[in-house]
């Protein structure tokens, strides 16, 4: 069957569920809802949307629904490479449904909480997809403010809802690794005490070390805290050394391993290491980072799922959790001490 022929410049929705094949409420429903749409019939008209040349009035549809047309992620430290791929995930699911993803820091530049009522404003932001659990809840959950969820990181008693890792079985996995390879001194590398995520892998971490306790390197999950920790490890007397490590984030395993390296020593000839998160450069180092993989492109798209629902006042769940994978690669072995 022959495609009807579209004159340039004069595309409608019409044109758009004739190529597709669906009716022109199927592809409305596609370009405003697409989570309820099957993932064929999605394709197919986001297929007929780009051979057309189809392009939404977002400004009108924003106006006539008093909205503006913007999502905002807030992120503790937009330096970190962790949250590239989880924002480029929000951004496509985003873009797919016409919303325009604009992103901002937590923090100010020596680390302070920045206060967040400029975002909390539904002039500015039509939703916010919050991601650093150490902000004031002070503010979040006003009737005046857009919806407000959490993302990787949740506020312990806020009402918020969550889309987040499984932290507890990712720790639960990375030790219970190392005990099978035979592992029975093993330390973490940790984060702020206060942090939620540091609570959740180390409750994981010690539920399968069972009855042997853990050493506790104090971290921040930053390159220069895993550098520290590989001092304080150096500085041990060799026969008190935990033959294993397991860091809570990839860059304290990557500056971890670097600073070992420069002193002569070989990972994981002489100490095994497992990292969390499984950022783009885990793989590439040599030798190649073990580490739970964290799924992020995929976390961004279901955070990003969630608060459209919000934006559109539908129920979610107050909980959408995505499971750890161990991905064993080169930097651990068995003990040999």
């Amino acid at each position: 069957m022959d495609k009807p022929i579209i004159p340039p410049g004069r595309v409608k929705l019409l044109d758009v569920a004739r190529v597709a094949g669906v009716s022109t409420s199927t592809v409305s429903r596609v370009l405003s809802q697409p989570d309820l749409v099957a993932e064929a019939t999605r394709e197919a008209v986001m297929n007929a949307v780009a051979e057309t040349g189809y392009r939404m009035n977002h400004a009108a549809r924003n106006l006539r629904m008093q909205r503006t047309g913007c999502v905002v992620a807030l992120v503790p430290n937009l330096g970190n490479p962790f949250f590239a791929k989880i924002l480029d995930g929000m951004g496509r699911e985003l873009a797919a449904a016409g919303y325009d993803l604009l992103v901002s820091d937590t923090q100010d530049g020596d680390g302070r909480h920045v206060s967040l009522h400029r975002f909390l404003d539904r002039s500015r932001a039509d939703g916010i997809i919050l991601t650093d659990g150490l902000v004031p809840q002070a503010g979040l959950e006003t009737p005046d403010s857009p919806p407000v969820i959490t993302a990787c990181e949740w506020i312990e008693g806020a009402k918020l809802p969550r889309v987040m890792l499984d932290n507890r079985e990712g720790g639960r996995m990375a030790v219970a690794h190392l005990r099978e390879l035979g592992h029975r001194h093993i330390a973490v590398i940790g984060g702020p005490p206060d942090n939620v995520l540091h609570k959740a892998r180390l409750a994981g971490a010690e539920e399968a070390a069972g009855d042997r306790p853990l050493t506790v390197f104090r971290g921040d999950f930053t390159l220069q805290a895993g550098a520290a920790a590989a001092q304080a490890w150096m500085a041990l007397p060799v026969s008190e050394r935990p033959t294993a490590i397991f860091a809570f984030s990839d860059e304290m395993a990557c500056a971890f391993t670097a600073r070992l390296q420069r002193a002569g020593m070989q990972v994981p000839r002489d100490v095994s290491i497992v990292g969390f998160d499984d950022i783009e450069m885990a793989s590439h180092l040599a030798p190649a980072l073990t580490t739970i993989r964290q799924p992020k492109r995929e976390l961004g798209m279901q955070a990003a799922r969630v608060i459209l629902r919000r934006i559109e006042g539908r129920e979610v769940a107050p909980m959408t959790l995505l499971r750890p994978l161990l991905m064993l690669r080169e930097t651990t072995a068995p003990v040999n001490r």
